[in-house]
């Protein structure tokens, strides 16, 4: 295995290609379980007709767990509006066919969304009377079971030579209200420092979903809560901010 080009360096993996393959070495405290559980999530969606690349295999390199998947060449939507700045209304509206395609999806077998964040909320570093709040708004949600991706931005995803839409990164992926997944997409634009693209994707969003705006941003303090115990001190701050204003309209 080569792993002399690298794709990507996160704080608990690297992403190398080799050749036709794309290999994700996850440093060696990661979880076992998790990785697993990722590439077992991925081969479940592989199953329900959405363009993503497909496991090859999972293995360890070096003593490091490694989910090795087929490689997409192309360009992501991020390095496309950076290219063609005139077209990214048009790059944001084929971001948001594109989750509303992968929330038209089922996969019973996957994690459920609400069950993750209520997790992931009483992890938070949030007074506990905010944690006991936003318990209560997520348990007053709409129940539902559509695929999520958890992780809906430009740069997940990968437009083939031939114009093939590819969704990469599939571990964060659960079952659970499509909404959600809207609020942490807006939340991302929001994080690197696009708040025009953020509002463009949230009109699209709910335009195209037939969704109410108000709904979507209910969601935002329970979504800023449940994603502020990973990432970098400085995200954690904005997200924790959102996820203080409860009553956010």
């Amino acid at each position: 295995m080569n792993l002399d080009r690298v794709i990507a360096v996160r704080n608990t993996k690297t992403v190398y290609r080799d050749g036709d393959r794309c290999l994700k070495v996850f440093n060696p405290e990661y979880s076992k379980a998790d990785v697993l559980n990722e590439a077992l999530n991925q081969a479940r969606v592989e199953e329900i007709g959405l363009h993503i690349p497909k496991i090859l295999e999972v293995t360890m390199i070096d003593g490091k767990w490694t989910i090795v998947s087929e490689y997409i060449a192309g360009k992501t939507l991020s390095q496309l509006m950076e290219e063609h700045p005139e077209k990214k209304k048009e790059y944001i509206e084929q971001l948001v066919d594109l989750q509303l395609e992968v929330q038209s999806k089922t996969c019973p077998l996957l994690t459920r969304l609400r069950d993750k964040m209520n997790r992931k909320i009483s992890e938070a570093d949030l007074d506990a009377t905010v944690r006991y709040n936003l318990h209560t708004r997520l348990e007053g949600m709409p129940k539902h079971n559509k695929v999520c991706h958890g992780d809906f931005r430009p740069s997940n995803i990968i437009i083939t030579e031939d114009g093939t839409p590819y969704i990469l990164d599939w571990s964060h992926v659960t079952q659970g209200n499509a909404s959600a997944d809207a609020a942490r997409t807006y939340l991302l634009f929001w994080l690197k420092g696009d708040i025009e693209g953020a509002e463009t994707y949230l009109d699209l969003f709910c335009k195209k979903s037939g969704t109410a705006k108000t709904y979507v941003q209910s969601w935002m303090p329970i979504v800023a809560a449940s994603q502020s115990v990973k990432g970098n001190e400085k995200e954690r701050e904005f997200l924790l901010s959102w996820a203080n204003v409860v009553e956010y309209q």
